[in-house]
């Protein structure tokens, strides 16, 4: 069995993904309201939303890069599937053919509710870092961050 060095880009996105796994686990071991719970691609279209609205059910379902009918399912989902609806679709004014999509203020305050609850688990973790180990791992993130704006943006020219 061969070893990978610990500063090989395989270990590195193997330590990513297994953060990424631990916290999809402490996720799921946490749910206190199942019915109120938002899936991934719930979370993420809440979050699109959240940053860019009204946007039409396809460019929300490119952004996202689900097919159109799980896309349908998604949508269906947030209008019905909680006690309130989380969004709301319109006609576009401009394209009758398109369909406009926005937050209503309950889904606001349930993908609020859901962010900060995701990031208080991780907010506790940090915090037993030294400080200089926190400043290091977020100038990474940040980094991080940048360079897949960069490849998305870039794959996205080529398509």
């Amino acid at each position: 069995m061969t070893t990978t060095p610990c500063n090989s880009l395989s270990m590195m996105a193997e330590e990513i993904f297994a953060i990424t796994v631990i916290a999809w686990r402490d996720r799921l071991a946490s749910k206190n309201a199942a019915d109120n719970e938002l899936s991934e691609s719930q979370f993420l279209t809440l979050d699109l939303l959240q940053h860019q609205s009204p946007m039409t059910v396809g460019e929300l379902q490119r952004a996202i890069g689900v097919l159109p009918a799980q896309m349908s399912r998604i949508i269906r989902s947030l209008e019905t599937g909680f006690d309130k609806p989380l969004i709301r679709c319109e006609l576009n004014q401009q394209d009758k053919r398109k369909i406009d999509v926005t937050m209503t203020p309950v889904g606001r305050k349930v993908y609020e509710d859901y962010r900060h609850a995701r990031l208080a688990k991780t907010i506790e973790i940090l915090g037993k870092l030294p400080e200089p180990d926190r400043l290091e791992f977020v100038r990474i993130c940040r980094e991080m961050k940048e360079l897949y704006r960069t490849a998305n943006s870039a794959e996205a020219q080529r398509d």
